[in-house]
């Protein structure tokens, strides 16, 4: 799982951003030890159908929508002729429906266009990027809806697959996502996707400035994710119990009281 890819990326970005050369060097090692990335819709379709993947499968995401996927990250793609997914926040791209508050500086449509052109998946993000799990059920439908809504109309075809803001999801939203017609959904979760955690939780491992090239060759054979993402675990863990108790709060403090 990918964010910005940039030389000097906004503050905010930096620590979830790669460098464009770094970037290159891990593309070339996926190449280097036989991986075949493919498209999130295309493991979920065959593990759905059962269907044979090629050898050493691997997938190559993008969130959010940063003009570096485009600038810098697709030549490097096109190269090896890999395949990739690219999930975007539709009001954070530039054009009719931007709705202020991106983090640095996004595609346009014809940049996605061009990606998508390019073979590159383009999935849902949701609207705004919002903690999904904290939206009341209205909210939670439309940031999903209206991302999905706004996809189809400039690809000309609804997307397939959605990636969480925030790597958070929760039965309510996973629900949501599926019923809008996301047939595939992918978490963050820091651990190898497997067909047990079905199409609406799929894991992911996360790349960082700080990741080096050894500790991604570690990644994406599955060696010392536990040690690597164990800071990570902990705080998700603790901040789940806070997330489940905000939104407790939340669902009291709505509820309508009786008359007396």
């Amino acid at each position: 799982m990918y964010h910005a890819i940039g030389h000097r990326p906004a503050a905010s970005t930096y620590g979830l951003s790669v460098s464009p050369e770094a970037f290159a060097d891990q593309m070339e090692l996926l190449h280097d030890r036989g991986f075949t990335p493919v498209t999130p819709a295309r493991l979920a379709g065959a593990w759905r159908a059962g269907d044979p993947l090629p050898e050493r499968p691997v997938l190559i995401t993008f969130d959010d929508g940063y003009a570096g996927v485009r600038r810098h990250a697709l030549p490097v793609l096109a190269s090896y002729s890999f395949a990739a997914g690219l999930f975007v926040s539709t009001g954070w791209l530039r054009g009719r429906y931007d709705t202020g508050g991106a983090p640095d500086t996004m595609l346009d449509w014809d940049e996605v266009r061009e990606l998508a052109a390019a073979g590159v998946e383009i999935g849902g993000h949701s609207h705004t990027h919002p903690q999904l799990d904290q939206l009341d059920d209205v909210r939670l439908t439309f940031e999903i809806r209206r991302c999905r809504e706004i996809l189809a109309t400039e690809l000309g075809a609804p997307p397939a697959s959605f990636a969480y803001p925030f790597g958070y999801s929760s039965r309510r939203v996973r629900h949501t996502v599926r019923t809008a017609g996301f047939a595939q959904s992918l978490a963050v979760g820091n651990a190898l996707a497997r067909r047990a955690q079905g199409p609406y939780a799929l894991n992911r491992v996360t790349v960082r400035r700080s990741t080096g090239l050894a500790e991604f060759a570690h990644l994406v054979e599955g060696r010392a994710l536990t040690r690597a993402f164990a800071l990570d675990r902990a705080l998700t863990k603790g901040y789940a119990l806070v997330r489940r108790a905000r939104r407790a709060g939340a669902v009291v403090r709505g509820r309508p009281t009786a008359a007396a």
